[in-house]
This record gives C-alpha cells, sequence and structure tokens, in this order.
C-alpha cells in the first residue's frame, strides 16, 4: 500500500472517529486523544491532517454535508417541476437521513448547536444551493408560500430528521407509508 493510501485511510479514521464521538459524547466530550484513539492513530498524527479540534469538527462537517447534499440532489433536473423536483430531492434526503445515520446525527448535531465555525457553515449551505434554487422558482411561479429557505427547510427537512431521531431512540419504526405521509405534510406545509 502506498503513503497516500495510508494516509487518506488515517484521515478517513480520524473524521469517522470525530462523528462517532461527537454523536455519542458531545462536542466537549470528544478530545483529541480520544479521537486518536479511536482512529488508531498517535495523538500527533492528527495535526499533519487537521490544524485543530476546531478544524477536524469543520472538515468532517464540510465532508459529510458535501456526501447528503450528493445523495439529495442524485437524479434530480432543474427541468421538473417544482413539484417533482421537491419530492425527488426531499425523498433522497429521507434515504439518507434514515440509511445513513450516524452522518445524518452528526450534521443535526452541527446544524443545531454552535460546534461548527461560520465560514464552514456558509461553505456547508453552497451544496444546498439546488434546493435554494428551486424553492425560488416555486415561489416565482406562486406554487411554494413566499417565506425564507430557512422557513421552508424547518417546515421540510427537520421534520424528517425529528422521525430519524425517534426510529434510533426505538420509539418509532419508520415505514414507507410514515415516509410518505412525511413527504405529504412538507408538501403541503410550504405549497401555496
Amino acid at each position: 500500500m502506498n503513503t497516500i493510501s495510508k494516509s487518506q485511510l488515517k484521515r478517513e479514521a480520524l473524521l469517522k472517529a470525530t462523528i462517532n464521538l461527537v454523536n455519542n459524547d458531545g462536542f466537549h466530550a470528544a478530545p483529541m486523544s480520544k479521537i486518536a484513539k479511536m482512529a488508531n492513530v498517535s495523538p500527533g498524527t492528527i495535526y499533519l491532517y487537521f490544524e485543530n479540534k476546531q478544524d477536524l469538527v469543520n472538515q468532517a462537517y464540510l465532508e459529510v454535508k458535501k456526501a447528503f447534499t450528493q445523495f439529495a440532489f442524485k437524479d434530480y433536473e432543474e427541468n421538473f417541476t417544482v413539484e417533482k423536483g421537491f419530492k425527488n430531492i426531499w425523498m433522497n434526503i429521507a434515504e439518507f437521513k434514515l440509511k445513513e445515520v450516524d452522518e445524518a446525527l452528526f450534521l443535526s448535531q452541527c446544524d443545531n448547536s454552535p460546534v461548527i465555525d461560520e465560514s464552514s457553515r456558509q461553505e456547508g449551505l453552497k451544496h444546498l444551493r439546488p434546493l435554494i434554487e428551486l424553492w425560488e422558482r416555486g415561489k416565482t411561479e406562486g406554487i411554494i408560500k413566499p417565506v425564507s429557505p430557512y422557513m421552508l427547510y424547518s417546515f421540510t427537512v427537520y421534520p424528517i430528521a425529528f422521525l430519524m431521531n425517534m426510529q434510533q431512540r426505538g420509539i418509532l419504526k419508520l415505514t414507507q407509508k410514515h415516509v410518505n405521509e412525511a413527504y405529504e405534510m412538507a408538501w403541503n406545509s410550504i405549497k401555496l
């Protein structure tokens, strides 16, 4: 195995360990030594890839956000109707959140806390551009309520994150029927 491959494997192990520890213990209870131990690398190795803990968490956030948005926009085409495009994106988001639970929980924690620095948060938002543009088109065409993208996101995407959390806690077993009902409720909450 060449050095680049080992290097990439170490970096990925550090990112995975960070996601795991932040999900289970929170940001402040995930010291660099614990991250290194979980990743099976020496603590000093972390600093070959990341400046500090904040940089490590920011990079983990950006990589997960990128994977999330690539998944969210698979099979999406700009020429879809607003409703078809929204359904495509929303269903992909739901699938990601239900299948990639560790990554989805990590994003949820990062989005709902001051853990991520503002420049990384803004960089992460750029990945959602196709959804924001779809909503803008929907507003222009009189299909979607003329409210901020934050309101639209909170009434459409956050509910599936809540359902994912309920499933993780063993309170609810989500079926395809639940997902379809959640989609209908999300769409009905933003359409005119």
